[in-house]
């Protein structure tokens, strides 16, 4: 299997997620399931089922999230000396050539990622455009709506 590249921070949230798993839904969960049991009948029991289908639910996830971490590879930036370039983890502001409007991502692994936190996943376009490129230089993204330049102004390496 292909390891899975993953922030500190994206680890701890899937190890934390696990953890809840197992120790609050599953518990919760199978008190349903012997409580509906109680109702008798179980053919025509709609609380039976939808316990089971949450059941279903809760243990393919706890098997997804085990192997994601049984393949992962944590990157911790910060330990990394800050060399301008950008990499997998790093932080990166960047200018609209066209819009001179600045944003700033960072960028992570494919679980991470949300656009509303400006996470990229490091397979998306413009983390692909950016991966291995330096502060200061222009780097063109395709988009469904043309190519867009855009000025690396700043790269962190934070935690």
């Amino acid at each position: 299997m292909n390891q899975i590249p993953m922030t500190v921070r994206g680890a701890q949230k899937l190890r934390e997620e696990l953890d809840y798993l197992k120790t609050v839904r599953r518990p919760e969960i199978t008190a349903a399931i012997a409580e509906a049991r109680e109702h008798g009948d179980l053919k025509e029991n709609a609380e039976y089922h939808a316990a089971r289908e949450q059941q279903g639910f809760c243990e393919g996830r706890v098997q997804e999230i085990e192997a994601k971490l049984s393949n992962v590879q944590v990157i911790d930036v910060s330990k990394i000396p800050n060399n301008g370039k950008v990499i997998f983890g790093s932080t990166i502001s960047l200018v609209n050539l066209d819009t001179e409007k600045e944003v700033k991502y960072r960028i992570v692994g494919d679980d991470e990622a949300d656009i509303k936190q400006n996470l990229i996943s490091v397979n998306s376009p413009i983390a692909r455009a950016l991966i291995g490129k330096e502060l200061d230089d222009v780097v063109e993204v395709k988009t469904p709506g043309g190519v867009v330049e855009y000025e690396i102004t700043n790269v962190e390496y934070i935690a």
